[in-house]
Formats: C-alpha cells, sequence, structure tokens
C-alpha cells in the first residue's frame, strides 16, 4: 500500500521493457550515429542497468542492426511517400534526388557511414545493410523501369544502373557530412549524370528539381 508522497512501481512486461531499450538505442543513433550505441549509453538513455540492456537484447550486435534497420527503412518509405506524390519518371527521379540530399537526411547519413564501417565487424549488421542498399536499388530500379515502359528512359541495364545512382548518392551525401558542405549543392550534377545512365534527354530529370 502506498503512503501520500511516495510513488508506485509499475512492473513493465517484457515486452514493454524490450521496446523501451529498442526505442532508445534508436534515438542514439539518430542523434549521434551508431557508433554511440553502447550497453552504458542505452542503459542511461533508457533509465535501466546497463544488465537489464544485457537481458533484453540478445546483444550489442543485434540492438545495433534493429536500430539501424528501422531508420533507414523509415527514410525509405518517407522518400517513397515524397516520390509518389509526382507522376513522371523523370520528375520522380528529381524528386527523390533533392529529398535525400537535402540537410534534413543528415542524421541518417551519419547512420549509413557508420554501419559501412562497423559492418565489416558485424555479421548482423552487415545482412541489415545488404538487405537495405537492396530495398533502395529496388526503389530506384523500379523508377527506371517504369520510365522504360513510358518510352522515356532507354537504358538496357536498369538494375545495374540503378546501383551507380544508389552509389552517387551515398557518395555525395558521405564526403557533404564529412567536409561540413552540403550536399544538396551537387543535385544538379548528380540529375545530369542520371539523365546520362537512363537514357534520357538533356534536360528533362535537371528541369524537374526546382519544381
Amino acid at each position: 500500500m502506498s503512503t501520500p508522497g511516495t510513488r508506485t512501481r509499475t512492473r513493465k512486461s517484457p515486452h514493454e521493457r524490450s521496446a523501451e531499450i529498442h526505442s532508445a538505442a534508436v534515438d542514439i543513433a539518430r542523434e549521434n550515429g551508431l557508433s554511440a550505441l553502447t550497453l552504458r549509453a542505452v542503459a542511461a538513455r533508457a533509465g535501466v542497468a546497463p544488465g537489464l540492456v544485457a537481458h533484453y537484447a540478445d546483444s550489442m550486435d543485434d540492438l545495433v542492426a534493429r536500430a539501424f534497420r528501422e531508420l533507414v527503412a523509415s527514410e525509405l518509405e518517407q522518400v517513397r511517400a515524397e516520390v509518389a506524390l509526382v507522376e513522371d519518371p523523370p520528375a520522380r527521379l528529381a524528386r527523390m534526388i533533392a529529398t535525400v540530399l537535402a540537410s534534413d537526411h543528415d542524421d541518417i547519413t551519419l547512420v549509413w557511414v557508420d554501419a559501412w564501417s562497423l559492418g565489416r565487424g558485424s555479421a548482423a549488421l552487415g545482412a541489415a545493410i545488404d538487405e537495405q542498399m537492396g530495398a533502395w536499388q529496388a526503389f530506384i530500379s523500379g523508377i527506371i523501369e517504369d520510365g522504360r515502359a513510358g518510352g522515356l528512359f532507354r537504358t538496357d541495364a536498369p538494375e545495374a544502373v540503378a546501383w551507380q545512382i544508389l552509389a552517387m548518392i551515398d557518395g555525395i551525401s558521405a564526403h557533404a557530412l564529412t567536409r561540413g558542405t552540403d550536399a544538396a549543392a551537387f543535385a544538379m550534377r548528380l540529375a545530369q549524370a542520371c539523365e546520362t545512365l537512363v537514357g534520357t534527354e538533356p534536360g528533362a530529370i535537371v528541369a524537374r528539381l526546382a519544381r
């Protein structure tokens, strides 16, 4: 029985506690990157003892991989929703470029940069990286295929071209983050490169960047 001035403690279910710890990990990763995810940091953010984090997480590698997967999958869904607002494939590529190079994606860029480094030593994170990069490639490839079907794009290798475009986006974003520059400043050059890669008329994608 509680008395005035005392606090009644509520025991949380294993599911609630696990979700709380995962949420803390995601918040830390979003703010400071995957490299900031340590047992003590997650415990402090969740307000629990480090031993409890170890109890509810299969391993720190798994916790890091789960945080990575949630953050980057959420970014892709946001980009999909933004791209869906326009119809023709050149405009969709333009909208994708403008969206992913915007400054409000810097936090996810940091997550990706950390993942590429940490993933070499973590099978769980490595698998999550492959999965999410594959999802991005499939998304871009789908836009290119739509352009080919409509006679707007003439490439014969949509899947390979999608990988090239993804690599350029990643490279520009990573360099901008490291150098402290604005990735959006390279949007036009990236759009011009995409026009060549997908085989469309010069200016077809660039002209739609400002729309």
